[in-house]
């Protein structure tokens, strides 16, 4: 039976900025993103979703993002190698800490937004993710794009690695995802959205903006709780895959077991 897990990037929410419902989105993702204060979210609300994904058996993983909570963390930040790798450990050992309060723990780690977009490119920024993993925790698995710079980059260092695909994203003929600021970078339709991770599932391909199909081999798909209608759309993705014969389960539970090196 083919199986696929769901993501979502959560406890992004401050009293003066309500990007999404973690609560909701919990009911229907195997696998949380949350935030680790840098790019968004408050420490009490980190600690009520980790709390509530605790309850929901939900696995949890690091959000770590450049320090730029004014732009949610969205806008390419250059900083120097040792600057970047202390803020990842930061945010890294602030969310472990947070998670242990509550009675859960941190399995992997999904960077955010420009630091993700950059690492999936750019060796050098990659290496220094990975080494701030690596001296917090080296049992974490790196979630990234599938394709990116940043896997290989962490299976040379021995960390185990899984690749996403993102439902509601649009991507270029080379597999990046579209920038934001172009045409066709947020899909909005949910059944549009949920039958093409149907056929991404099945086949292994998805169609680009320009038409042509690209390859993708992913263990996870991610749903952004900030995108409107975004609950809803994940419970039509999680609908149709499960009406497909399609799993959804934690990569986290499937990759278990497996030796460091190899992808989850």
């Amino acid at each position: 039976m083919a199986s696929i897990d769901l993501n979502s990037d959560l406890g992004e929410n401050t009293p003066d900025r309500i990007v999404g419902d973690d609560e909701a989105m919990l009911a229907v993702v195997t696998s949380a993103n949350v935030s680790c204060g840098f790019h968004a979210g408050s420490p009490e609300g980190i600690g009520d979703t980790l709390a509530a994904a605790v309850r929901r058996g939900v696995v949890i993983g690091a959000h770590p993002g450049y320090r730029d909570h004014e732009n949610f963390g969205r806008i390419d930040v250059d900083v120097d190698s040792a600057t970047l790798q202390a803020h990842i450990e930061y945010q890294l050992g602030a969310l472990e800490g947070l998670a242990r309060a509550v009675g859960g723990a941190v399995a992997y780690v999904k960077p955010h937004g420009a630091l993700y977009n950059a690492i999936a490119r750019d060796e050098r920024r990659a290496a220094d993710v990975v080494a701030a993993i690596r001296a917090i925790d080296p049992g974490l698995v790196l979630l990234g794009l599938a394709g990116g710079t940043a896997l290989e980059v962490a299976r040379r260092a021995g960390l185990q690695v899984a690749a996403e695909a993102f439902a509601d994203r649009g991507y270029l003929p080379d597999g990046r995802l579209v920038p934001r600021t172009q045409a066709g970078a947020v899909l909005h339709d949910a059944h549009v959205v949920a039958e093409r991770m149907v056929r991404l599932v099945e086949t292994g391909a998805i169609r680009a903006v320009d038409g042509t199909e690209v390859r993708i081999d992913a263990q996870s798909i991610c749903v952004h709780g900030d995108t409107p209608g975004s609950v809803a759309m994940a419970g039509e993705v999680r609908r149709m895959l499960q009406a497909a014969g399609i799993a959804i389960t934690p990569f986290t539970q499937r990759g278990a077991g497996r030796p460091s090196g190899g992808t989850v």
